[in-house]
């Protein structure tokens, strides 16, 4: 808990730990797409969900209560929705770093992790859920 002085009412960030990082988190967002080394992927395409995390210190975004200072995740959101429902890519894996970047772009973000599910994957045996998680590390 920060002490300083502060008007009534008024937040006051607390100082900064060494690695402290706030998150943002998107999950469960559901797209289709066309991705996959088979051609019935290709033509028939599936749904495939991505969750997103995004870290970053989003402490002038919760004194100042304004849009402008953090990540629009409406936005966000969009621009993943747009690259699962792009250009096909053969490898989850390869989809997941394409999401990864889009993340990595926005100012302010230290690092970004994104799973991207494959519920439909043509596996021959039941299963739930088939995954990939990439994290990286913005480079600035």
């Amino acid at each position: 808990m920060s002490i300083q002085s502060a008007a009534v009412g008024e937040f006051v960030p607390p100082r900064r730990r060494a690695g402290y990082r706030d998150r943002i988190t998107l999950t469960g967002l559901r797209a289709y797409g066309r991705h996959g080394v088979f051609n019935e992927e290709r033509v028939h395409g599936q749904p495939f969900v991505v969750d997103a995390e995004l870290e970053l210190d989003l402490s002038a975004a919760v004194a100042s209560d304004d849009l402008v200072d953090t990540i629009h995740y409406g936005e966000l959101a969009d621009r993943l929705v747009a690259i699962v429902g792009g250009e096909p890519v053969n490898l989850i894996e390869t989809l997941a770093a394409n999401l990864l970047d889009v993340c990595l772009s926005y100012p302010g973000v230290a690092v970004a992790r994104v799973t991207v599910h494959k519920p439909h994957a043509p596996i021959q045996h039941q299963f739930r859920d088939v995954s990939v998680t990439l994290s990286r590390s913005a480079v600035r």
